[in-house]
């Protein structure tokens, strides 16, 4: 079996772990702890720098979530429905309007399965302040990458001997094809919302 390091040659990079956390902040792109786990292996790896990486991390979901929020603030509080479930968006709309900056913070600070991108969506479409969003979001996914990081860089060697080891790359291997469908469902379902909001304005 491949090892761990080949399976992700390109995300195990200082460019590749900006690219994973963008990418997990999007509408599409489904990664489940992808972000945390990359995250982990290089500052466990490379315990000098390991302090860059939820540096890195951090600012790639700040550039996917950037995205997602603009989405959100083009199609509006109408448009939310295409997008998010009704019952999860009334939550959603709830927490935000009840809970202001706790709101902001605990989805940013949460792993999977917290639905972090229809929440950012969803801020964008209720006009939520943008500096306030952005301030609280980047200093929570920091606390969160960075306590990763931190555990990587005091227990780095039996870390890599769990994230190399066969058993873990068969999970591994699980995540990427609960990750490959995760991410079609999501292109359909957005093209399917994309589409239908094209038919309505025709």
């Amino acid at each position: 079996m491949p090892s761990f390091y080949s399976l992700f040659s390109f995300f195990l990079t200082w460019w590749g772990a900006f690219t994973i956390a963008a990418l997990d902040a999007t509408m599409v792109v489904f990664l489940p702890f992808g972000v945390d786990a990359v995250v982990i292996y290089l500052s466990a790896r490379d315990d000098s720098l390991f302090w860059v990486y939820p540096l890195l991390a951090t600012a790639g979901s700040l550039t996917g979530a950037g995205t997602t929020y603009w989405i959100g603030k083009k199609i509006g509080d109408v448009g939310l429905e295409r997008y998010v479930p009704e019952r999860r968006l009334e939550r959603i709309k709830s927490r935000v309007r009840d809970s202001g900056a706790i709101a902001m913070a605990v989805p940013a600070l949460m792993p999977p399965p917290f639905p972090l991108t229809p929440f950012v969506l969803t801020c964008g479409a209720l006009n939520v302040n943008p500096w306030r969003f952005f301030s609280i979001f980047a200093a929570m996914r920091l606390v969160r990458f960075g306590a990763e990081a931190g555990l990587a860089r005091v227990y780095g060697r039996g870390i890599l001997r769990i994230l190399e080891s066969d058993a873990f790359q068969m999970i591994i291997a699980g995540f990427i094809a609960i990750a490959i469908l995760g991410t079609a469902a999501s292109a359909v379902m957005l093209w399917r919302s994309t589409h239908e909001s094209r038919v309505q304005a025709a």
